[in-house]
C-alpha cells in the first residue's frame, strides 16, 4: 500500500475514533444544561440527578477525548508537514484560541462535578453553561480550520511563497458559519439521542421500580424534544450548506449527488450507484428540479456537473453513499422524534410500547453513524485537495516510509481505549444504581407528582 493511502487511512481512523467522543463532548454538556434549566423551572429532584449522571459519563469520556485529541494533533505534524507549513502561516489562530476554550471547559467541569451540592442555584446553571460554552465553542474552533480548507481565504501565493496573510478573513472564511453551526447543532442531537437510547433500553429492561421507569421517561421525552428540535436545525442547516457547495465546491456537490450533465431544473438523486465509465447514476430515484432548488432554492438554477471538471479532479464516488446515508439517517431520526413525541402524548399515563422503544434504542449509535459518514464526506469530498484548489494531499504528505507498523498499532491503542472506556462506563453505573441515587437525593417528585410506594 503506497504511504499517502496509509497516512490517509492512519489519520482517518484516528480522527474518526476521536469524532466519537468529541461529539458526544458537545452534546452531553448541553444536557447537562437542559436538564439543570429544567430543574429551575419544575423543582423535579430527578432533573438534576439526571445531570449529576450524566455528568459522571462526561468526565469518563473527556478523559479518552484528550488523548485522542491529542494523536491527532501530532499526526497532523507527523503525516501532513507540507500542509502544516501553510497552516502555521495562515491559520493557526483557532487553534490558538481553542486551548482557552478548552482550559474553561475543564474548570468548569471541575468546579461543577466537585462542588455542584455546595453552589446555588444560578451558580449550577452558570458552571455547567460555561463547561457547555467551553465544548461548543473547541467543536467550533477547530471546525474554522477545517472548513478554511474546504473554502481558504485569507492569503495570497507569490511565486511559491504565501503573502498577504489576513488571519481573521482565513478564520471567517465563506463556508465557516454554516460549517460550525452544523457541527454544534447536529453534536447537541446526538448527545439527545444517546441519552435517548440509553433511556428506551433501561424502559425495556424489566425488574424495575415505578420511580426508575418515571426517572427514565423523563429523561427520554426530554431528550427526544431536544433530539428533535436539533436534528430538524441539522436538516435545515444542511440546506444551507449544500448551497456553499454550490457556490464555492460544485464538483463536490456533483459528486454528492452523482451529477455529471450541466443542466437547469437538475433532479435530485436518492440511492443509486455511480457509474463512472458510462458517466451516469445508475438505480436512484430522481425528483425532478430539487437538486437546483436545494442548490440556488430556484428550480431552474443551472447545476454544474461533473463532466465541466478534470477527471483528475473528481472527488471520489462513495461520497454519494456517504451523503445519501447522512441524509437518510437524519430524516429517519426526525420522523423517530415525531412519531416518539406523538405516541408519549397520546399515552402520558401509560407505559410506551416496546415496539417503539426497540425504534428508539439504535437512535443514539445512528446518529454517531451520521456524524462519521458527514465528517467522512466533508473531508473525502475535497479530494484529491489538502487545501481546495491550493495544495494537493499528495503535495501535503510525508516522506516518511514504514508507516504501515504505525496504522496498526495506532488501530490497536483505538480499540483498546473503546473497550477500555466501555468496561469503565459499565462499571461505574454499576456500582452506583439508580435506587442507591434515587436513596441519597430524597424522593424526587416534582409537581403534580403521585407518589407510588
Amino acid at each position: 500500500m503506497e504511504e499517502l493511502t496509509i497516512a490517509r487511512s492512519l489519520f482517518g481512523s484516528s480522527l474518526a475514533f476521536h469524532i466519537i467522543f468529541a461529539t458526544l463532548g458537545v452534546g452531553l454538556p448541553f444536557m447537562i444544561l437542559v436538564a439543570e434549566v429544567v430543574y429551575q423551572i419544575t423543582k423535579d429532584r430527578d432533573y438534576p440527578l439526571m445531570a449529576k449522571r450524566w455528568t459522571k459519563a462526561q468526565a469518563i469520556l473527556l478523559g479518552v477525548a484528550i488523548p485522542s485529541g491529542t494523536i491527532v494533533a501530532v499526526q497532523l505534524s507527523l503525516l501532513w508537514p507540507r500542509f502544516m507549513e501553510i497552516v502555521g502561516e495562515v491559520i493557526a489562530l483557532p487553534f490558538q484560541i481553542e486551548l482557552f476554550a478548552f482550559f474553561l471547559e475543564a474548570l468548569f467541569m471541575s468546579i461543577y462535578v466537585y462542588a455542584a451540592d455546595r453552589l446555588s442555584a444560578a451558580a449550577r446553571v452558570i458552571s455547567v453553561f460555561l463547561v457547555a460554552l467551553g465544548g461548543s465553542a473547541s467543536a467550533v474552533l477547530i471546525t474554522a480550520a477545517n472548513a478554511w480548507m474546504n473554502t481558504p481565504t485569507g492569503f495570497e501565493v507569490s511565486g511559491g511563497e504565501i503573502t498577504d496573510v489576513r488571519p481573521l478573513d482565513a478564520f471567517l472564511n465563506p463556508s465557516f458559519a454554516s460549517a460550525a453551526l452544523h457541527v454544534l447543532v447536529s453534536a447537541f442531537m446526538t448527545g439527545a439521542f444517546a441519552i435517548a437510547g440509553l433511556a428506551a433500553w433501561r424502559l425495556l429492561k424489566g425488574n424495575q421500580s415505578r420511580r426508575e421507569s418515571a426517572y427514565h421517561r423523563k429523561a427520554l421525552v426530554l431528550s427526544l424534544l431536544v433530539g428533535g428540535v436539533m436534528s430538524l436545525a441539522t436538516a435545515w442547516n444542511g440546506h444551507v450548506a449544500g448551497q456553499v457547495l454550490y457556490d464555492h465546491q460544485p464538483e463536490k456537490l456533483a459528486a454528492a449527488e452523482g451529477h455529471f450533465k450541466t443542466e437547469a431544473y437538475a433532479p435530485l438523486a436518492i440511492g443509486g450507484i455511480v457509474d463512472p465509465e458510462k458517466r451516469e447514476l445508475v438505480g436512484a430515484i430522481k425528483i425532478p428540479g430539487m437538486l437546483s432548488f436545494l442548490a440556488d432554492n430556484r428550480f431552474d438554477a443551472v447545476v454544474k456537473g461533473l463532466n465541466e471538471f478534470p477527471e483528475e479532479n473528481w472527488p471520489p464516488f462513495y461520497v454519494h453513499t456517504l451523503f445519501n446515508l447522512m441524509v437518510f439517517i437524519g430524516s429517519w431520526l426526525i420522523l423517530l422524534s415525531i412519531l416518539a413525541w406523538v405516541v408519549h402524548w397520546r399515552r402520558r399515563e401509560k407505559p410506551l410500547p416496546r415496539w417503539l422503544l426497540w425504534l428508539l434504542v439504535p437512535s443514539g449509535v445512528l446518529s454517531l453513524l451520521g456524524i462519521e459518514s458527514g465528517w467522512v464526506f466533508t473531508c473525502s469530498g475535497r479530494q484529491p485537495w489538502t487545501i481546495y484548489h491550493y495544495q494537493r494531499t499528495s503535495e501535503a504528505v510525508t516522506d516518511a516510509t514504514g508507516l504501515g507498523l504505525y496504522f496498526v498499532l495506532f488501530i490497536g491503542l483505538y480499540l483498546l481505549l473503546l473497550v477500555g472506556t466501555a468496561i469503565v462506563m459499565r462499571s461505574y453505573f454499576r456500582r452506583h444504581p439508580l435506587s442507591e441515587a434515587f436513596a441519597t437525593t430524597g424522593n424526587g417528585l416534582g409537581k403534580g407528582e403521585v407518589k407510588h410506594e
